[in-house]
């Protein structure tokens, strides 16, 4: 009895792996490609602009102490989680993230419309000792983060990197002003203007 066409693809290791490569290389381009002619996924919301310096180191210290690897900043579009933290996730809200925030760990809830909803007193209070705000919480303690001061020259040159090579809209005069602006600041503070700044261009449905 002759072999039929699907015997011969699994007898023919080497064809297997051409036809698996080109399969996942159609349902790639198939998934990837319309996502650069989609303008919500390419483009900034209305009134996103790039972090200014403060805010910029804010983000930076974030990364480094690993606070994405508990809190996401992915609020899905399912209505037990917009009512518990508002308006979901648009990706145009993340164009000026590098890399950007997403994902789906939470140890700690999602913060990406934290914005606004503490005092800068509370995040103090909080990022010192966790546990005096919200005592079940399983976070730890940043208090090293009040005693250390900002590289003002380092995060100017973080910034025309990102205008010069991303294309990040920075003008020539806050990439000056930067380490004016974050003259005296310590990491905790940077921090706070971060978290305070999250999810705050888009609150409501346009």
């Amino acid at each position: 009895m002759a072999a039929t066409g699907h015997e011969k693809v699994e007898k023919n290791i080497g064809l297997m792996i051409v036809l698996i490569i080109v399969v996942i290389s159609i349902g790639g381009l198939v998934q990837i490609v319309p996502l650069f002619f989609m303008q919500s996924t390419t483009q900034a919301v209305e009134g996103l602009k790039p972090y200014p310096a403060l805010q910029l180191v804010g983000r930076d210290v974030y990364v480094r102490e690993g606070c994405y690897l508990c809190h996401s900043q992915m609020i899905r579009p399912f209505r037990a989680e917009t009512e518990r933290y508002g308006h979901y996730s648009v990706a145009g809200e993340f164009i000026y993230d590098r890399p950007f925030q997403w994902g789906s760990k939470r140890t700690g809830p999602d913060l990406h419309r934290v914005g606004g909803r503490y005092s800068d007193d509370w995040h103090y209070a909080h990022l010192m000792d966790p546990r005096a705000v919200v005592p079940e919480s399983v976070m730890p303690a940043y208090p090293w983060l009040a005693d250390t001061g900002i590289d003002g020259a380092d995060i100017q040159h973080k910034m025309r990197t990102l205008k010069d090579w991303f294309g990040h809209p920075y003008t020539e005069e806050e990439i000056e002003k930067a380490p004016k602006a974050v003259e005296g600041k310590t990491e905790m503070e940077a921090v706070i203007a971060y978290l305070q700044n999250l999810g705050t261009t888009l609150k409501t449905v346009k």
